[in-house]
């Protein structure tokens, strides 16, 4: 397990070696808490089977939630959906969940789970997984803050920003609560901002680094 504070500073430029412009995402961001299954439930179903960003989901949960979560998001997507594992390799074609009571760091190429303090409260903590791609991917990164009682987000959502990435905002209107919604905006307010019911959409037609999952 790691300590979840990013060693590694985004140049605002690709990790990979030649430099090269951005042809596509490594991984897609996406943190929510109250009202973050209606959200996902909107979401999910809009990504097309090949759609090959990884997505890495942080959703607030209680320390002893099972793996029902899961089970629920698999019933709303083609994409294969999975519980993060240490040191699972980053895929095009899935969903990745932090697990209840970890945070979830994305690394080079893999995820990382840690058992630090919670932080604002929260373990699976958005900041920590939103700060984490952005230390890894810089401008490779797609960040979501969607629904959410709380301050998570905002000050990371900025630094993903900062680092070249694609930031996106649930339209606060469509919130079932707002509060992180607005904080994000008043952190980044050049942040793409969508209504539920049309997000899924511009999110499905983001380029994606990786080719389209085998057998689709």
């Amino acid at each position: 397990m790691n300590d979840w504070t990013p060693v590694r500073r985004s140049t605002g430029r690709s990790v990979d070696s030649d430099d090269e412009p951005l042809v596509g995402y490594r991984i897609m961001v996406l943190g929510m808490s109250w009202g973050g299954l209606a959200a996902a439930r909107r979401i999910l179903p809009a990504l097309p089977a090949d759609f090959a960003i990884p997505v890495a989901l942080v959703q607030h949960r209680h320390r002893d939630s099972d793996a029902l979560l899961a089970r629920f998001l698999q019933e709303l997507t083609s994409l294969r959906v999975c519980e993060v594992e240490d040191k699972q390799p980053i895929e095009p074609g899935r969903v990745f969940i932090a697990p209840a009571n970890y945070h979830m760091l994305v690394e080079d190429g893999y995820f990382s789970l840690s058992t630090e303090g919670p932080v604002r409260f929260s373990r699976p903590s958005i900041d920590v997984s939103f700060m984490s791609a952005a230390a890894t991917y810089g401008h490779r990164v797609v960040g979501v803050v969607l629904t959410g009682a709380n301050e998570d987000g905002a000050v990371v959502l900025r630094r993903i920003a900062d680092g070249g990435g694609m930031t996106v905002v649930q339209d606060p209107a469509s919130a079932e609560v707002e509060a992180m919604l607005t904080r994000a905006l008043r952190a980044v307010p050049t942040a793409r901002v969508f209504p539920l019911q049309r997000m899924g959409e511009f999110l499905a037609g983001l380029p994606s680094a990786f080719a389209a999952p085998s057998g689709t």
